[in-house]
């Protein structure tokens, strides 16, 4: 029994609610609310800000992709520029540098600077539709450890393409989640250059973050080869991964739920915002690949009225109608939602980094996972710029973002680890690669920082059926390699002793040499092998 009940609301600037309760249980005698800001500063390895290396690459990946995002969306070719400078600082004090990220994207709206930079958890990209961002949080988690680390304001310079470019200076209210805006100012742009510059201060050593840096942005670059990306290094020293492709990727539209994705407050929440006077009316037009005889099959199959109004619906039939959907089989959701790579632009992206000898990649037809559609892109490469592993070499991708830590927590890992590649011809410390993305409207993320994949058995049967595709193409192209090289040998082998021969046979005979090349090819088949081989690759 409680006896009493206090609660305590502080200030609007410290914004939190404390609750005091006198009573039985001594263990509950305060309950306090925090804010989203006050939460992830309290938790950032949630986000991916653990180390100082491990929290710059985070940082950086989180600013670029904005700059993706806000160049994509506009259908726009991406031009990003990342530079690092150092800042000078006292002797003994802790280095750090500026991260200035730039793109030539849409730009922000004035208004919405502010709270588009400045409040954790506020995001326009809470769409069922494919995006890199997911939390509405990234680039503001990266403002948020700039902030706590060095107390420097992110300096924000944007534009939509109007005579001005909108500079501000903003800082996190922590205990309310709210932007403090310590400086706006309108500058002129006379040219109405489009696009966004975030800049933030780092504490650290950037150097120890560089490799994983650059590995990101030659990732990158993998599966986004439509864009310019310069990076320019503390040191001065410049990378720049040009453009191969000029086409960008088509713009995902956003989607309606599928029903076998649905619960419960999904199922309120469409009842409560829909002006449709039936159900087969209701279904239709608030869910993915629900016609109207789907429709009309479905309500039969649950037992609900076809011409109840949904406002009508008792809790109990709204539950029925959740459990029945589940059971339906309805049609897989659409690809509409969803803008993958595209097998000419990954086999291009990979071309360009690694050179490999062969590519095979695969495209899988669209599929889902509660009621999520995914499109799983699998390729295979070997030779060329590949280095030699004991282990082979996976390069894994969620919405055209490359993820570099925690492989083993990952599902596209344990899925070609489990493969059984030797079936295929491949075996370890050879030059190969294996290349996996999944685009999906939601990505089964383990946590925050979008580092690995969850297990999802929709999602491993795709990898592991693209993966049996894509190998059978590396088994032909290594067969015949194999064939063509025991012919380079066996032809050296004749070649050396025929030779001989044949000088001998001339001077007993004292006639000229005979011209092997013509017996040589007869009897190994050369060119047949070789052509075989390049046909293959090719």
């Amino acid at each position: 029994m409680v006896k009493l009940l206090e609660i305590n609301k502080w200030s609007s600037f410290q914004s939190r609610t404390t609750i005091r309760c006198w009573g039985i249980n001594p263990l509950a005698n305060e309950l306090k609310e925090v804010s989203a800001a006050r939460f992830f500063y309290e938790n950032r390895d949630l986000a991916g800000f653990s180390t100082p290396a491990r929290s710059m690459f985070t940082a950086v990946r989180e600013l670029v992709e904005n700059a993706f995002d806000a160049a994509e969306s506009a259908g726009i070719l991406p031009d990003i520029s990342v530079q690092v400078t150092p800042l000078s600082v006292p002797e003994g004090s802790v280095p750090m540098c500026e991260l200035t990220v730039e793109d030539n994207g849409c730009g922000v709206n004035e208004k919405l600077v502010p709270v588009a930079f400045g409040q954790i958890l506020v995001s326009s990209k809470y769409k069922r539709r494919q995006m890199r961002g997911v939390f509405g949080m990234g680039g503001k988690m990266a403002i948020l450890y700039s902030q706590i680390t060095t107390h420097h304001p992110a300096k924000i310079w944007t534009s939509t393409g109007k005579k001005v470019t909108h500079y501000f200076e903003i800082l996190i209210d922590i205990d309310t989640n709210t932007p403090v805006v310590l400086k706006h100012k309108r500058l002129p742009n006379p040219e109405r250059k489009k696009g966004t510059k975030v800049s933030i201060v780092l504490s650290g050593v950037f150097s120890q973050a560089t490799p994983k840096i650059l590995e990101y942005f030659k990732r990158t670059a993998m599966v986004a080869p439509y864009a310019n990306i310069t990076y320019t290094t503390p040191d001065g020293e410049q990378y720049l991964f040009k453009r191969t492709v000029d086409q960008v990727p088509k713009t995902p539209v956003e989607t309606t739920p599928h029903p076998h994705g649905v619960d419960l407050e999904l199922l309120d929440k469409a009842i409560e915002n829909s002006s449709e006077i039936s159900l087969v009316g209701f279904l239709t037009e608030n869910f993915d690949r629900v016609g109207k005889g789907t429709a009309s099959k479905f309500l039969e199959f649950a037992g609900i009225p076809k011409n109840k109004r949904p406002k009508k619906l008792s809790r109990d039939e709204r539950v029925t109608i959740m459990h029945k959907m589940h059971e339906f089989k309805f049609l897989p959701p659409t690809g509409d939602g969803l803008s993958p790579i595209g097998e000419a632009v990954f086999r291009a992206g990979i071309q360009k980094e690694l050179e490999p000898e062969f590519i095979s990649v695969q495209q899988r037809k669209p599929a889902a996972y509660g009621g999520h559609p995914f499109i799983i892109e699998v390729a295979v490469a070997y030779g060329g710029k590949i280095p030699l592993k004991e282990r082979f070499l996976v390069y894994r991708f969620a919405n055209r973002i490359p993820l570099l830590y925690d492989p083993g927590s990952d599902v596209i890992v344990k899925i070609v680890r489990i493969f059984n590649w030797k079936r295929y011809c491949v075996e370890p410390n050879t030059p190969f690669a294996v290349f996996v993305h999944l685009c999906s409207t939601k990505i089964p993320y383990k946590t925050v920082g979008k580092e690995y994949i969850a297990e999802r058995f929709e999602i491993e049967k795709e990898i592991m059926n693209g993966l049996h595709v894509v190998a059978r193409e590396l088994r032909q192209f290594l067969s015949k390699k194999i064939k063509r090289e025991h012919a380079e040998q066996r032809r050296e082998v004749y070649s050396k002793y025929l030779s001989k021969i044949n000088e001998f046979v001339s001077s007993v005979i004292k006639r000229e040499p005979a011209d092997l090349e013509p017996v040589l090819n007869k009897v190994i088949k050369y060119k047949e092998v070789e052509q075989d081989a390049q046909t293959s690759s090719n």
